[in-house]
């Protein structure tokens, strides 16, 4: 059986991973992407101490509204790019910071 610790190590890694990808990438879809792995971390941050701390279901509800936050800026953020790539025809960054008004 996996430990706490076992949770918080997968969960760093998790969240670096997230902040590699949205520091190296000029992407807007990878920056994302990245953004989707350090909610996905802190989910798993709040099911792993619910779970071996306070074992009651108070993490598994924080969890639950991050899923719903993280798919509901997935939805909005998206459809800005695509609007943005029927703007610009690129998804790149540094196109972005050109935008006026």
């Amino acid at each position: 059986m996996m430990g706490l610790a076992s949770y918080l190590i997968i969960s760093s890694i998790l969240f670096i991973c997230g902040v590699v990808a949205i520091m190296a990438r000029k992407n807007i879809v990878a920056i994302l992407l990245g953004l989707e792995l350090i909610l996905n971390a802190s989910a798993l941050n709040f099911i792993a101490y619910s779970r071996f701390l306070n074992n009651n279901i108070d993490g598994h509800i924080f969890s639950l509204f991050i899923i719903v936050l993280a798919a509901a800026e997935a939805a909005v953020a998206l459809a800005i790019v695509l609007r943005f790539y029927q703007i610009r025809e690129s998804v790149h960054v540094d196109d972005a910071t050109q935008l006026q008004g």
